[in-house]
Parts: structure tokens; C-alpha cells; sequence
């Protein structure tokens, strides 16, 4: 049984998230299918464009994507203390770029700078405002206005996705940059291209490019940059330097490409080790050889006290997260049975 989306997001246990949609019984229905000959993969582009304009209404930055023939790989960072810096009339202002509102909104944003909403108003406003700042929103103003334009194209009713979405907590800097990996290599593992800078229809293709051309602009949704730092996390960045991230990327796409590897600690890269990931255990999960369902993915030593502050009594899966790790995976290596 799925748990209610209480007990898998809380900003108070982490700000970042893995989330993963998928289209309905798994077809083809964002890329090419075999079967049918039938091409759907302008599709894509619905979905980057969609998702680009979302990212700048939402006080929700996106951190790595990747859209696929079949599913989408998202790790957001829900921005709070932007959210809370709104003022009324620019909260009302982002909400009227999605949706059409009510008169009242358009009468408040007309009257300019020296509106001030009355207390029902005000609360209403509070309300949008935490939708701004809402997973749950983002992926519904997300995968809503997909599956309706699909449907149209189709002429056909009925679901386009399969069921809700799935997110998974990123407790730590180790795991949030575990994560991006995972997303940012799905083109290489896939089989769609030989090599992490071919991708396509992901943020690592404009990661690549920004690093060649020494600027942050690049074609696509708009990609937090990296603090250079490993304190990223703390502070509202993604740790570490950007040309460090893209070596981590070659080097997990080539054991990716070249499974068994040898000598896998010795090449491995700086920032990975600083941030305690185990290099073996890196490699299983970028590669899919070890699978990670758990809601929350982190060092083992933190996920008892992450359950307790998303309202569960444990979270499932401590051996599997435990092994991403370096010091709790060589811990459990240590111990009898």
C-alpha cells in the first residue's frame, strides 16, 4: 500500500527530492514504440517546456532531469525561504501564469503596488502561496496539461500516467549527488547514446555544454548551479564544483559502459569521496545493479531520525542505502552475519 504523501515529503526532514513519473503500463508514449512504428518523441518537448515554465513560477528549483521514452527522473529543492519572500501581489502574479483564477485575483493584481488585501484575502493568498512550494502541485500542473495534449493528439480518453507520482527524501549531500547521477546517466544506461555528454532530454547535456562554453545560460529548463563548496546543501546549493560533477559523470558512465571495471576506488573522484560515497556501491546504483525503492535515500546512521520527522516508524531498505556509503557500508562488511 502506498503511503500518503505526509509521511514521504516534510521540508523539515530534507528540502530535496527524487521524483519519478511514469506513463501508463509503461509504452512508449514519450518516445519511439517499436511495435507501432508510431514516433511520439516530440513529446519530450512538452514536457522540457512545460517543466522550464513551471520552474520559474514555482518556489521550486530543479536540481537534475531526465525525460525518457516511457517515464521522467526529476530531483527538486523545494525553495522555501524564497516562497516566504513573496509579497501577496507577486504570489497572486506567478499563480495567474498557470492557472485563470478568480476575478478577485486579476482585480488585486490591477490595482498595483498599494493593494492591500484584507484579512480573508490574505489568508486565500497564504494558501497559494504554499501551493507555490508544493511538490504535489508542481508535478499536478506538470503531468495534468501532458497527458490532456496527448490525449487531444490521440483522440483518445483516460489516463496518459501511471497513478501518482513517486518521490523519494535525499537526506544528505551524498545522496542528493547520487541521485543527480542516477537521473543525468539514464540516456547512457538506457542504451539510447555511448557517452554521458551525447545525452539528450537531460540537464546533464547542459551541464556539458555550459561547461564548454563558460557560461550558465544553456537551450532548457533552468539548472541550479553548483556552490563550490560541499556545504552546498546547507546552504540553498548543490555541493561541490561543476567540472567535478561532470568528471563523476564520466567516470560513472564508463562503468556503466564497461561493466567490472577494475580498480574502481583508485579512479574514483574526489567529490564522490568527501561526500562518503562508497565507490563500489556508487557504481550499483548508477548502473541499476542494486535497487533503491525506499522513500528516503542517505547515509543508514540518519534514516531513524528522518522516519520519525516524516511521521513513520522506520524507513525499509537500511542494508541496500547503507551499502551507497562509505563508513556504514564498511560496517556492515565488518560485522558477523
Amino acid at each position: 500500500m502506498g503511503q500518503p504523501r505526509r509521511n514521504q515529503i516534510s521540508l523539515e526532514a530534507t528540502p530535496y527530492y527524487h521524483l519519478v513519473s511514469r506513463c501508463v503500463r509503461r509504452q512508449f508514449l514519450c518516445g519511439k514504440d517499436s511495435l507501432t512504428g508510431q514516433d511520439y518523441s516530440h513529446r519530450r518537448e512538452w514536457i522540457k517546456a512545460r517543466l522550464a515554465h513551471l520552474v520559474d513560477v514555482f518556489a521550486i528549483d530543479l536540481c537534475a532531469y531526465a525525460v525518457l521514452s516511457n517515464h521522467y527522473h526529476l530531483v527538486v529543492r523545494v525553495n522555501e525561504s524564497d516562497a516566504r519572500a513573496l509579497k501577496p501581489r507577486e504570489v497572486v502574479q506567478r499563480w495567474l501564469r498557470i492557472f485563470r483564477g478568480p476575478a478577485w485575483m486579476h482585480e488585486f493584481v490591477s490595482v498595483g503596488e498599494s493593494a492591500t488585501p484584507h484579512p480573508a484575502m490574505r489568508l486565500m493568498i497564504e494558501g497559494y502561496r504554499s501551493r507555490l512550494m508544493s511538490i504535489s502541485w508542481f508535478m499536478r500542473c506538470l503531468n495534468e496539461p501532458i497527458a490532456r495534449r496527448a490525449n487531444h493528439e490521440d483522440g483518445v480518453t483516460g489516463h496518459f500516467w501511471q497513478g501518482r507520482y513517486r518521490s523519494q527524501a535525499l537526506a544528505d549531500e551524498g545522496a542528493l549527488l547520487a541521485a543527480m547521477t542516477y537521473v543525468d546517466l539514464n540516456p547512457l544506461r538506457a542504451g539510447m547514446v555511448d557517452r554521458p555528454e551525447a545525452g539528450r532530454d537531460c540537464s546533464a547535456v547542459q551541464r556539458f555544454k555550459q561547461a564548454a562554453t563558460g557560461t550558465d545560460k544553456a537551450s532548457g529548463p533552468v539548472i541550479m548551479p553548483f556552490s563550490g563548496t560541499d556545504l552546498g546543501m546547507a546552504a540553498g546549493e548543490l555541493p561541490g564544483e561543476k567540472f567535478e560533477y561532470l568528471e563523476l559523470l564520466d567516470w560513472t558512465g564508463r562503468h556503466m559502459t564497461k561493466p567490472g571495471a577494475p580498480v574502481i576506488a583508485a579512479e574514483m573522484p574526489p567529490i564522490a569521496e568527501r561526500l562518503g560515497l562508497a565507490a563500489r556501491g556508487l557504481v550499483e546504483f548508477v548502473t541499476g545493479q542494486t535497487r533503491y525503492r525506499q522513500a528516503v535515500l542517505g547515509d543508514a546512521a540518519r534514516l531513524p531520525g528522518l522516519a520519525r520527522q516524516l511521521g513513520r516508524r522506520y524507513v525499509r531498505g537500511y542494508r541496500s542505502a547503507a551499502g551507497l556509503f562509505l563508513k556504514t557500508s564498511d560496517n556492515l562488511n565488518a560485522s558477523p552475519g
